[in-house]
């Protein structure tokens, strides 16, 4: 299993998958807003997504968990 960690703080703006759902290694998975920027989480692994950790409007701190590729 692969967890897709923050890169960064940000708020999450949108969640671009659902759990169940397959996934490509590099596939933006969640978009962060920061600083008035959109930066985009990319899958780390190849999966389904096993388990998502946060909901959109959370902030998130650098090395929070994002979801689960199983």
């Amino acid at each position: 299993m692969t967890v897709v960690k923050a890169n960064m703080a940000g708020t999450v703006w949108k969640i671009v998958v659902s759990e169940g759902e397959q996934v490509q290694e590099g596939q933006d998975v969640v978009i962060l807003e920061s600083m008035k920027m959109e930066i985009p989480i990319a899958s780390e692994a190849a999966g389904v997504v096993k388990k998502i950790f946060v909901q959109e409007g959370d902030f998130i701190n650098i090395d929070d968990d994002i979801l689960e590729i199983e």
